[in-house]
């Protein structure tokens, strides 16, 4: 069984250090998990006015719909998470009854300066709770977005950070299983 999962990154620079831990994330993902990158670029804010989903929005949903389980990489911006990652869940959120977030488990990482997006996860968290996503609690991956542990690409170099990842992928898959018991 394949356990299909969404990571939605609320970093919209291609050398952001959030997008370098989903590409880490991408790549070492375990036997049995695949990752869909979600884009967040063409994404207009939600506004209950649209009454015609845009492409990007559609596609966006569609993801939702066919993820088991979400991988949310959560920049910090002034204390909280980042206003992409917040509109991509306002979208999903809105679909008749919840349907494409409910129940569904999720996994959060973060990078971002002094204590490593550590505020904004636990701001994310709060949303999640009442979105009735299944967050796992353990293990957290936070990482300082200015330190040596990201190359100049934004690309994770930090062996202790991968290692971080791929026991939240792990957990994540076992969570899932868990769950669906």
């Amino acid at each position: 069984m394949s356990l299909n999962v969404l990571a939605v990154c609320g970093s919209l620079r291609q050398k952001s250090t959030n997008k370098g831990l989903m590409r880490y994330a991408v790549a070492n993902a375990p036997a049995g998990m695949q990752i869909v990158v979600a884009d967040l670029s063409e994404m207009p804010f939600y506004n209950a006015d649209i009454t015609v989903k845009p492409a990007s929005v559609v596609t966006l949903l569609q993801q939702f719909a066919a993820a088991d389980a979400l991988l949310l990489v959560c920049p910090e911006y002034n204390y909280s998470m980042a206003p992409a990652l917040k509109n991509a869940l306002d979208w999903a959120s809105r679909e008749p009854d919840n349907t494409l977030l409910s129940g569904k488990p999720a996994a959060i990482m973060g990078a971002a300066g002094g204590m490593g997006s550590s505020r904004a996860q636990h701001h994310l968290r709060q949303s999640c709770v009442f979105l009735n996503l299944h967050v796992l609690n353990q293990p957290e991956v936070f990482a300082n977005a200015f330190s040596a542990s990201f190359d100049g690409d934004g690309n994770l170099v930090d062996a202790a950070i991968q290692e971080k990842i791929r026991l939240l992928l792990a957990a994540l898959q076992a969570w899932h299983l868990q769950l669906k018991g």
